[in-house]
């Protein structure tokens, strides 16, 4: 590299608050007008978030943006833990919560291209305990009776949330809360009980839980893809954290992703306020990630920091390839980025109300994906998938503008749909 452009890199990255480590670890940097981004327009972002950590509304966020696969824009802004008065950092690690799913999802597309899963296998070809299950004939009935399966669970209906599985802290239907409650799958005390179980105390509560809607009818946001973590770990025979590890994490350079964050690194996490600032009550509690959980979650587990997720992005983005290595084929990201729901699958709830509060989205693997450009009450392109955590943490990938946002803030609570509407904007208002 000419010492002049050397010169020019290292005074983006300082100018960025990028640190750039030897090899290939971060994004290559550039001036937001290279890239067709207003500086002055993006500017906004600063002044929006600052707001809301003024009015106590947020602790803080770190917010990267990328375009043609240069990073035009990264900030951390406000506190790593306000109460402690200690300021936010790059580098922060956050708890990614649902943001685990997209990794998870990409991983089972992997073995699928490997040939050792397909997605019309039935989930009972690996845990013949989940042969027979059973459906409630009212979902909403605490005493519903109870119907057969009219067929199996498929791999497929894990990644698109059409398992008739469904969460217990978050349905408003009775009888499913209530036979969570009894089969171990949730508890009204314990924060994300599944979570406490171990591997196979999780499949034996699947197995006695019924489900709350036929396979394949409807698409209801679930521990699908917990269900599907147990899947990768029989199929691979290693634990997903080290299935995780060794096709996605070490190779794309996500040093700080994991599902237990160690002793070094613990004083980077990023905490949120301890008041909801929506209710006025106490926040929601959030996990430890600093100890291991009975399992490891492949809906909800690991922390990561903005830089890291990042990269994952930008290999989506990029068609399954980053720095020279090929993840996926480019025909499998674009089938994880289609639409998997079309017009027969009932949607109570739509994905995009679900992540944003907005409607004109559908569902692909592992994805929420915008069908056009309307319909939805915010900025984006037709084709543009996301998703994002019950903590806070929020990312999308527009392949139409070549653009990548990540937010990553710990903001758990009803609060957490409304900065994802704003960052989005705030973008797409900067672009020229």
């Amino acid at each position: 590299m000419h010492a002049d452009s050397t010169a020019r890199t290292l005074f983006l990255a300082l100018a960025l608050g990028t640190v750039l480590p030897a090899g290939a670890a971060d994004l290559p940097v550039a001036s937001p007008q290279s890239q067709g981004v207003s500086q002055e327009r993006l500017s906004r972002v600063r002044e929006v978030i600052q707001a809301e950590i003024d009015a106590n509304r947020m602790p803080g966020a770190v917010v990267l943006v990328a375009r043609r696969g240069k990073l035009v824009h990264a900030d951390a802004i406000g506190y790593q833990d306000k109460d402690a008065g200690r300021p936010l950092r790059r580098d922060a690690i956050f708890r990614a919560y649902s943001m685990t799913k997209p990794l998870v999802s990409v991983a089972t597309m992997m073995l699928v291209e490997e040939g050792r899963l397909q997605l019309n296998d039935p989930v009972s070809k690996f845990f013949p305990q989940l042969a027979n299950m059973q459906v409630l004939v009212n979902p909403a009935d605490t005493h519903s009776a109870r119907e057969p399966a009219k067929r199996p669970i498929m791999v497929h209906d894990l990644l698109r949330h059409t398992s008739g599985l469904t969460y217990g802290e978050f349905t408003r239907l009775a009888g499913v809360k209530t036979a969570y409650e009894a089969a171990g799958l949730y508890s009204p005390t314990i924060p994300l009980k599944s979570l406490t179980l171990s591997p196979g105390e999780l499949i034996d509560a699947f197995a006695k839980a019924p489900l709350a809607w036929q396979p394949g009818t409807t698409f209801d946001y679930s521990l699908s893809t917990d269900l599907l973590g147990q899947v990768l770990e029989k199929v691979s025979g290693q634990s997903l954290g080290a299935l995780l590890d060794e096709k996605l994490i070490k190779p794309l350079g996500m040093k700080d992703t994991q599902f237990v964050v160690p002793a070094s690194k613990a004083a980077r996490i990023a905490e949120p306020l301890k008041t909801d600032p929506v209710t006025g009550g106490p926040a929601m509690a959030v996990l430890d990630i600093t100890r291991p959980t009975g399992n490891q979650s492949g809906g909800a587990g690991m922390s990561t920091t903005a830089d890291d997720y990042l990269r994952f992005c930008q290999m989506l983005l990029n068609g399954g390839s980053l720095d020279g290595r090929r993840y996926l084929s480019r025909t499998t990201v674009a089938l994880m980025t289609s639409d998997h729901l079309g017009p027969k699958v009932a949607t109570p709830v739509q994905p995009g109300e679900v992540l944003m509060g907005v409607q004109g989205y559908t569902f692909g693997l592992g994805f929420m994906v915008r069908q056009g450009a309307g319909i939805a009450g915010v900025h984006g392109s037709e084709g543009d998938y996301a998703w994002g955590g019950v903590g806070g943490t929020f990312f999308w990938i527009d392949p139409k503008e070549q653009l990548i946002g990540i937010m990553m803030a710990q903001t758990p609570g009803a609060i957490r749909q409304t900065y994802r509407r704003m960052i989005k904007t705030m973008v797409y208002q900067a672009l020229e």
